[in-house]
């Protein structure tokens, strides 16, 4: 287990990297009186652009590791491609939560689904192709299936859905014979995930179970509303995500997400080691967000259960709705807002791309039936696809 550590308000606290979800931990970490150092290397990212510090190099260099060693007392992630290497570097002088051994796991679906079998928790029937030995030795029964890349695969990219051995072939082929995991298509009735934080002395907190919508492989509607999923099956995803957790001896803020299948039964897809798309919803909903997690459990602050006190309907906001009919428009924000309960969030993105997530709108209300009547409405403004 970690030596505890204790970093007090007035501390600085890094992340390796200056995205969205990199930018909200900044903005947790200063509401709780902390100074914030970011290392990304574009001068201009949306977490860089509000943090005290920001060290514009490449993860790897050791001058821009050094220098955020030297500013940040402590140093975090907030995404799961940052080169492990880089986390192993800076944790000889700092503190590194997660740890890079963890990144490592989660960056790699082979050594990703492993730890699943280890931790007793049931995926999709798989195989590994590295060789073309392996994708000739491919089981029949795990046709038709989903071919994807082993490393760097997120949001649907580096994916292929094949119904064949041909189309299996052509499909590594495609992904330029890079090691690859196959995955069984499986009759899917939903898809749900589980944040959980846990500190450097074992002790573990979780947000509600969160049922996500994807579509065309990225996350498009996350609900925490009453009966989202069978109590039951609620508690097996909480109980197998913290035996992910503990089976990494885990610090930091983990996100499992899970397959329900038609036939009632559970199945872990991947997970996350770090806050995660489907958790922004607790910004507005629970009386402790992700990213505060994220923050105390990185400070050694203690971890307390958040409450959910609203339901919550998040929607992400993609770049597409940034063009109407060809020609690029700001969305009618003054509509949305219009609306009870809406929470915009933009990511300070300087410019929109289709498929680009530039910001999340959550909805929250008194029941669950007036918080999705309201995010239908929202959808409706913006030319979101209903749900």
């Amino acid at each position: 287990m970690s030596a505890p550590i204790l970093l007090q308000p007035g501390s600085t606290l890094g992340v390796m990297g200056g995205g969205q979800l990199g930018r909200m931990f900044v903005h947790a970490a200063q509401q709780l009186g902390y100074f914030t150092a970011v290392l990304d290397p574009d001068a201009d990212s949306p977490a860089g652009r509000v943090s005290h510090h920001h060290v514009p190099t490449a993860y790897l260099d050791a001058g821009g590791l050094a220098r955020l060693a030297e500013v940040a007392a402590a140093v975090t992630t907030e995404f799961e491609n940052v080169p492990a290497q880089a986390l192993t570097a800076l944790a000889a002088s700092r503190p590194v939560a997660p740890a890079a051994e963890a990144v490592a796991i989660a960056q790699d679906r082979a050594r990703e689904k492993a730890h699943f079998g280890r931790c007793g928790v049931p995926c999709a029937p798989h195989a590994v192709i590295e060789t073309p030995q392996q994708l000739q030795a491919v089981p029949d029964a795990l046709l038709p299936g989903i071919l994807k890349t082993a490393r760097l695969g997120y949001d649907g990219k580096g994916q292929a859905r094949v119904g064949t051995r041909a189309e299996l072939e052509r499909a590594w082929d495609g992904l330029q014979r890079v090691p690859c995991v196959l995955e069984k298509l499986l009759p899917l009735a939903s898809e749900c995930s589980v944040v959980v934080a846990r500190g450097r002395d074992g002790a573990m907190v979780h947000l509600p179970v969160q049922r996500n919508l994807h579509r065309d492989g990225i996350l498009a509607v996350t609900e925490v509303v009453d009966g989202v999923l069978p109590e039951p099956l609620a508690r097996r995803a909480v109980q197998a995500t913290r035996s992910v957790a503990e089976g990494l001896d885990y610090v930091g803020v983990l996100c499992v997400e899970f397959f329900l299948l038609q036939d009632g039964s559970l199945v872990v897809n991947e997970m996350a080691p770090r806050p995660h798309n489907s958790g922004h919803w607790s910004i507005d909903g629970a009386d402790v967000s992700q990213f505060e997690l994220q923050v105390r459990t990185l400070a050694g602050l203690p971890l307390v259960q958040p409450r959910q006190h609203s339901p919550a309907i998040m929607l992400n906001l993609l770049g597409d709705l940034w063009f109407v009919q060809g020609r690029e428009a700001t969305p009618p924000w003054d509509q949305v807002l219009a609306l009870p309960g809406t929470h915009l969030h933009l990511y300070g993105k300087p410019q929109a791309r289709p498929g680009r997530k530039m910001g999340h709108l959550t909805l929250t209300g008194a029941t669950s039936a007036a918080v999705r009547a309201t995010a239908l409405q929202a959808c409706a403004i913006l030319g979101i696809a209903p749900f």
